[in-house]
């Protein structure tokens, strides 16, 4: 199987990532959020804007995202590393986003939403992360380190 294709299956296959955000002082801070994708380009979750990563993406949009399987054993885990612009899904994107975030929570047992759920005085929004870098683990029998690998 190719790179991109295990990454794919990384991705597929996972229903959290981590995401990794930054304040304004830089100060670290991750959260795993149940996700969806756009054509592996794109990752949308939902999320409070009052959440301590939703208010660092307000002011540091800019984010690591790292998909992985942790229960495999030890030494054979793979995962999928995302550098990522995020911010609030608007306008035209918001419904594309949102129809991918509902169609994998009903595959997962999920109910279906609606991007009257994500508005007004609902406590939640629909986030979304644009792609910019894609690496995963080498595997080639060295130390590990990340080689880049092309999903969108």
């Amino acid at each position: 199987m190719s790179r991109a294709g295990m990454a794919r299956g990384v991705v597929d296959t996972n229903r959290y990532m981590v995401l990794a955000t930054a304040d304004s002082e830089g100060r670290p801070w991750s959260s795993p959020v149940y996700f969806a994708h756009v054509g592996y380009r794109e990752f949308v979750w939902v999320s409070s804007p009052e959440a301590r990563h939703s208010c660092n993406i307000a002011v540091r949009p800019e984010v690591g995202i790292a998909i992985f399987d942790s229960s495999v054993a030890i030494g054979t885990g793979q995962g999928v590393y995302v550098s990522a612009v995020a911010g609030v899904a608007e306008g035209p994107d918001a419904e594309r986003a949102m129809d991918a975030f509902s169609r994998r929570s009903l595959l997962h047992g999920g109910r279906a939403w609606t991007l009257d759920d994500v508005r007004g005085g609902s406590g939640m929004r629909l986030y979304r992360a644009v792609a910019e870098e894609y690496s995963i683990l080498a595997k080639d029998g060295g130390p590990d380190h990340r080689v880049r690998v092309e999903l969108a």
